[in-house]
């Protein structure tokens, strides 16, 4: 999650699917959200001066002068180099899969349910190691703006023969990484009231464009000049294997917080629901221990939102293991423990956590629910589907959230 900057307070980005923290535990620039302050000193950069280049040589000569620069090959005999200048107006986040230096915010592939990325799927990440730029003013209002691509440990940026790249009509040259920087804006801010926009990709200067036909066809798509690549409270950013949400200062500040969060659970436990057949009373796991079923977990049957503690009758066939018949309704469908959305940056309003998603059972707002459910998030190459913000599953089709049903404690 990103959060868009300001002096006192800064910018956030967050990872969807991490569910308040990484698996194996926020460390150094690996965490599942991270805030952008002020630098000390500026460090952003801007376009000065373009070179046509003839040969390899001098193309490497120009690039390793210690200046910043994108090298646009455009054929063995000729490579456009833009070098970059200091900018003392503002200040420049690199986000990517590499661990080298230059990257201030290292992500991994999002594994669907919430499970770390093993070594193997680590080696087939389709995340560029530089995937892209966040630049920041360093003055009223901190716009903040994202750009395809970041600087290597070299400074440099490369765009090979085969990347998309081309000449724009004003003479300067821009292009398009392997699998492309998406953004998506939502059409009302990031509010109750919010709704999907479009996704866009971002070009390595920073102008917008449909979609390619597929993620890494070298044709560009159309320009469109009435948007620009200002980043906007609840703006999503895809890098083709994570997902990121910016949420702005001033957007937190209307936000929930973690402690608005923990308050609802405890409110909730305090009215000790129970289990309607066992009788047991039922309360959500501590923030802190989210990732083990303890005895007093809430379990619910997702096909009619009924809450129950966990039982083992039900079952109605040896093939489909979780598809269970609720006791109170005759309804089957899918019966999983539930678990408190605990990233507050997600959530859309401060209501009470009354649905679900389904099918992995996390727990939030009821419009939080509905605003992630109908937003399509990349997957893969090619497809969008809805995913619970969470921990990255999958949303059923029709049914992609449900109401829960509390048993009150009968005194």
């Amino acid at each position: 999650m990103c959060v868009p900057w300001r002096e006192e307070s800064g910018l956030l980005l967050s990872s969807l699917r991490y569910n308040g923290a990484l698996p194996s535990g926020d460390r150094g620039r690996r965490k599942s959200r991270f805030a952008l302050y002020k630098r000390p000193k500026a460090n952003g950069v801007k376009p000065s001066t373009v070179h046509v280049i003839s040969t390899p040589q001098a193309s490497k000569a120009i690039s390793c002068r210690g200046q910043h620069s994108i090298s646009y090959t455009l054929s063995r005999n000729q490579t456009v180099v833009v070098e970059y200048t200091h900018d003392q107006d503002t200040d420049m986040f690199q986000v990517g899969r590499s661990t080298e230096s230059p990257i201030d915010f290292v992500v991994t592939d999002t594994i669907s349910g919430g499970q770390p990325s093993d070594e193997a799927q680590i080696t087939q990440s389709t995340i560029s190691r530089f995937a892209c730029r966040i630049v920041c003013d360093r003055s009223e209002p901190y716009t903040a703006r994202i750009f395809a691509a970041g600087f290597d440990s070299s400074k440099n940026i490369f765009l090979g023969e085969k990347a998309a790249k081309w000449k724009n009509p004003d003479g300067h040259m821009d292009g398009l990484t392997t699998n492309g920087v998406l953004v998506m804006h939502p059409r009302g801010g990031f509010t109750e009231e919010s709704q999907p926009g479009l996704w866009r990709e971002i070009s390595v200067c920073g102008d917008v464009y449909t979609l390619r036909e597929t993620r890494s066809a070298q044709q560009k798509g159309k320009l469109v000049e009435s948007e620009t690549n200002v980043l906007q409270d609840g703006s999503l950013i895809d890098l083709c294997g994570a997902t990121l949400l910016w949420r702005t200062a001033d957007g937190l500040f209307h936000a929930p917080t973690q402690k608005h969060i923990e308050a609802l659970r405890q409110e909730i436990n305090a009215a000790r629901p129970q289990c309607p057949v066992g009788l047991n009373t039922l309360a959500f796991p501590s923030i802190n221990r989210k990732e083990v079923v303890e005895e007093k977990q809430p379990w619910a049957y997702l096909s009619c939102g009924h809450v129950h503690g966990y039982h083992n009758w039900g079952h109605r066939s040896d093939t489909e293991a979780n598809e269970r018949e609720c006791p109170m309704c005759r309804t089957v469908g899918p019966y999983v423990p539930l678990w408190l959305g605990c990233e507050a940056g997600f959530y859309v309003d401060a209501g009470p956590p009354t649905h679900a998603f389904t099918p992995c059972g996390h727990v939030c707002s009821e419009k939080s629910a509905k605003y992630w459910s109908q937003i399509p998030l990349p997957h893969g190459t090619h497809a969008f589907h809805a995913a619970c913000p969470f921990c990255a599953t999958q949303l059923a089709g029709e049914q992609s959230c449900i109401r829960l049903i509390f048993q009150a404690p009968v005194d």
